[in-house]
């Protein structure tokens, strides 16, 4: 005879464990105002230690929300350390609401409004998170149309009335231009982002801007970008140093792009702080293991992940109030606010 499989939690088995009535239960797994701290954290606990799961069908049916939040997220080659923190972060910022997260991917090649559709058409999800911003974005476009819930981790060229979280990547260009300024570099140049995007955008226009004003200008890599696979920036940074040998400073805007630029610049014969100096930005502080010379700041994409869940479930949950929105300016070096590596100091 065939074992007899556990019964499945419900709301009536957390009931009994804890002695609240079911709607007191079902209140406090949903964060109700009306209920107290300590009685949602006993009602949580009961509910991890005997693996309540709701039950999504008969939610649905009842409310038309499946309590799903979904991050939207390429499939490229730049699955780094940005990416993790990011999904972690949101996660950790859901754990005790009432929502969960999924991962929606699409393809390099693929249309990015494709999942979002899918998305929409199907009610998969409450909300959507989004990165990889355009100036104009037809994603959010088609949301706003649509009145369905989004964020987005960057901005548009109207993103007033638009959630999102952002890192000023224009007073990251700024401060990596000044600091390459300083270490003595004349010809500097940009491995870019790819330049539709918004934060690609904003790093130009921060950068040229300190350039221009100490009569330089700043050359953008032609051919490649940071989102390209390691090899292809590889060599594609020391096919550009081998063209322009005269240029004597890198900007980067990621941790990989960074380090496919540093391999690159040493095929060349340079010596990072010395003939040449990278300026990056990062999630964590990982590039001074790798080479002490480099120069960065930190993006804190664990606040950003916090940031994005819970104006996402604004979003979901209070339509009406003013969209929650944040700038995080990069911090200059000195600044005991930030963390900035500055590198070993150049022996020339």
């Amino acid at each position: 005879m065939a074992a007899k499989l556990p019964k499945q939690p419900t709301l009536r088995t957390i009931s009994e464990l804890s002695g609240l009535a079911i709607p007191t239960v079902s209140r406090a797994l949903n964060n109700a105002p009306d209920i107290g701290a300590k009685t949602k954290s006993r009602v949580h606990q009961i509910a991890r230690d005997i693996g309540y799961v709701p039950n999504r069908a008969g939610l649905r049916l009842r409310t038309g929300k499946t309590n799903v939040i979904s991050l939207v997220l390429g499939t490229d080659n730049e699955v780094t350390d940005h990416t993790g923190q990011l999904v972690s972060s949101i996660a950790r910022a859901l754990r005790d609401t009432r929502y969960h997260m999924i991962v929606t991917p699409y393809f390099p090649q693929e249309d990015p409004l494709r999942p979002v559709r899918y998305i929409v058409e199907t009610r998969s999800a409450d909300a959507v998170i989004l990165n990889r911003i355009e100036t104009v974005d037809a994603r959010i476009d088609y949301l706003t149309e649509r009145g369905f819930p989004f964020v987005t981790y960057g901005r548009t060229d109207a993103c007033a009335g638009q959630p999102f979280f952002d890192f000023d990547n224009m007073s990251f260009g700024r401060i990596a231009a000044q600091t390459l300024i300083r270490a003595g570099r004349r010809r500097i140049a940009l491995l870019a982002p790819p330049l539709q995007q918004s934060y690609a955008q904003h790093m130009l226009t921060g950068a040229q801007a300190v350039l221009n004003g100490a009569g330089l200008s700043l050359d953008v890599i032609a051919g490649i970008n940071s989102d390209d696979a390691g090899h292809v920036l590889r060599d594609g940074v020391a096919g550009y140093l081998g063209r322009m040998p005269q240029t004597d400073g890198l900007i980067c805007p990621s941790t990989t792009a960074a380090i496919a630029a540093v391999v690159g610049c040493e095929r060349q014969g340079r010596v990072i702080g010395e003939t040449v100096d990278v300026f990056a930005k990062e999630a964590i502080p990982f590039l001074e293991y790798f080479r002490p010379q480099l120069k960065s700041v930190i993006e804190d994409v664990a606040e950003a992940g916090t940031f994005l869940a819970r104006a996402a479930i604004q979003a979901i949950e209070q339509p009406d109030l003013p969209p929650l929105q944040r700038l995080v300016e990069a911090k200059p070096i000195g600044d005991p606010t930030g963390y900035t590596n500055t590198g070993q100091q150049s022996h020339r």
